[in-house]
């Protein structure tokens, strides 16, 4: 697997390209060695040889004295010399001029030179240029088996001039010519392919440091960013917007998250406002039953006369009041459970002494108290500063205090409620226990009092005034302030408790 993803590299793509390059020009330069060369090869002799008959041309006199050519002879020695030519002028009688006794050997006899030359051995395809006064030929020599190009031309002043010069075999100067292509194509790719892995290092290594952002950005980590350098290229510039994108992703992602939290949270308010509302609707049309029907059951006999007497008719009326009372009273108290439940409601804590708002609650029950002959003990003399919603601490001090008159039996020919407050369990809390004599609650209903309308069977007397929310709203309360709440059975009694913060 590693060994594929090489190949699918800027690198290992950039080096291949330059090798194929290489190789595609060192192929390039060997087809033009071996169709072209050869071409160029011969036109470079041709026009040397072209060059310097014109030159003989236009310097020989029209008669060829030997002490009027000296000059010539020179200047033909020099041409001959630096060209490899090799040069014979005769008059017709006399080879006049001649720079190789070889090149004169093989054209026979003087005479042979002039007018016995045996032009047969020349094939047609030896002819590699001809005008009026100039034809060059391809020819072997007979002395020593080299291959010329020959120059026959006819000079103004009547004498003929050969020209040859020798040619090497083109196939070995194509094979040296593609040798040396063929190193230099090596050395190209060698040093080439150094050159581009240190080039390629440059580009291709921020190259990846983008696509590492990128990918951290796919997993939705933004904290990496790209390191801005002052090149101001396409790569810095692409850096500059993988930064960008990457800000406003996380900024958008943010944002929806949060309005996703936001959503959510207004579903689950939703929910709970229909859960709420069902639940409510249950619990009223369940708990209203008993009283609708008392208030419909007097109203019917008020109505229709049933008694005639005003004594009978206020007694009828008191129950109606009575049943109202009732109602009213456990709506607004189911309402209030069902906020605390339901709703982030939210609690006015304030600094306020506990032991003051016992003592309030002991005192708008003193006729209750009377009525069934019930002691309550509190000795708490000193100030207990906590901190808390008074409301909502008064509702559960009254819930416990009201819930322990309407259970109070009498043990051992007393009737006894005995308010305390101690340190709680929990480091910086008061607890509240607020015991009464009677009869303990069996096992099974120690966790099923706190149920909303749940009653045990010795308090389903109307004639008491429970609503059975009253131990729910003060779970819901402590709940609230994450605190401790319960109930346990004593020796001669029960006793329920709850801690709160204590203000400092």
């Amino acid at each position: 697997m590693k060994f594929k993803n090489i190949f699918k590299s800027i690198r290992a793509k950039l080096f291949l390209t330059l090798c194929i390059v290489i190789v595609m020009i060192i192929a390039f330069f060997v087809i033009i060695s071996n169709t072209v060369l050869e071409t160029l090869y011969y036109t470079s002799k041709k026009d040397a040889l072209l060059n310097a008959f014109d030159y003989v041309q236009n310097n020989i006199p029209k008669e060829f004295k030997e002490d009027e050519a000296n000059h010539l002879k020179s200047d033909l020695e020099k041409v001959c010399v630096e060209y490899s030519f090799e040069i014979v002028i005769e008059d017709g009688e006399n080879q006049i001029y001649v720079t190789n006794k070889n090149f004169s050997k093989d054209f026979g006899t003087v005479n042979d030179i002039t007018y016995n030359i045996d032009y047969s051995i020349f094939n047609k395809s030896d002819i590699m240029y001809a005008r009026n006064d100039v034809s060059l030929r391809k020819i072997m020599s007979k002395s020593n088996g080299m291959d010329y190009v020959l120059l026959k031309g006819h000079l103004e002043n009547g004498n003929e001039i050969f020209i040859r010069t020798p040619i090497s075999p083109i196939e070995e100067s194509a094979e040296i010519t593609n040798n040396f292509i063929y190193v230099i194509g090596f050395l190209s790719i060698v040093l080439g392919g150094f050159a581009i892995l240190v080039i390629t290092e440059r580009f291709t290594k921020p190259i990846e440091e983008l696509n590492d952002i990128a990918n951290e950005m796919s997993n939705l980590n933004f904290k990496r960013k790209y390191r801005i350098n002052d090149s101001e290229d396409e790569i810095d510039e692409l850096g500059k917007s993988i930064n960008t994108l990457s800000d406003k992703l996380e900024e958008t992602i943010l944002q929806l998250k949060k309005n996703n939290s936001d959503l959510e949270k207004d579903i689950e308010a939703k929910s709970k406002i229909d859960e709420m509302r069902k639940q409510f609707i249950s619990d009223v049309s369940h708990e209203l039953k008993t009283p609708i029907a008392l208030i419909q059951g007097y109203a019917e006999g008020l109505v229709e006369n049933v008694t005639t007497d005003e004594e009978s008719r206020k007694f009828y009326t008191e129950v109606i009041l009575d049943e109202a009372n009732k109602m009213d009273k456990l709506v607004k108290r189911l309402l209030e459970l069902m906020k605390l439940e339901y709703e982030d409601r939210k609690l006015n804590d304030v600094k306020f002494d506990l032991v003051e708002l016992i003592n309030e609650v002991i005192k708008n029950s003193q006729v209750m108290l009377k009525e069934n002959k019930i002691e309550v003990e509190f000795n708490q003399d000193k100030p207990v500063m906590v901190f808390a919603d008074d409301f909502y601490i008064e509702q559960v001090v009254t819930n416990y205090f009201t819930n322990a008159i309407k259970n109070n039996i009498e043990v051992g020919g007393v009737k006894k409620i005995k308010i305390s407050i101690k340190k709680g369990k929990e480091q910086g809390k008061v607890r509240v226990t607020v015991f009464n004599t009677g009869k303990k609650i069996d096992e099974e209903n120690l966790n099923r009092i706190w149920t909303r309308f749940y009653k045990i069977d010795e308090s389903r007397d109307r004639s008491k005034g429970g609503t059975g929310i009253g131990l729910a709203l003060v779970k819901a309360i402590m709940t609230k302030y994450k605190s401790q709440y319960g109930v346990t059975n004593k020796k001669d009694g029960v006793e329920f408790y709850f801690e709160i913060t204590e203000a400092k």
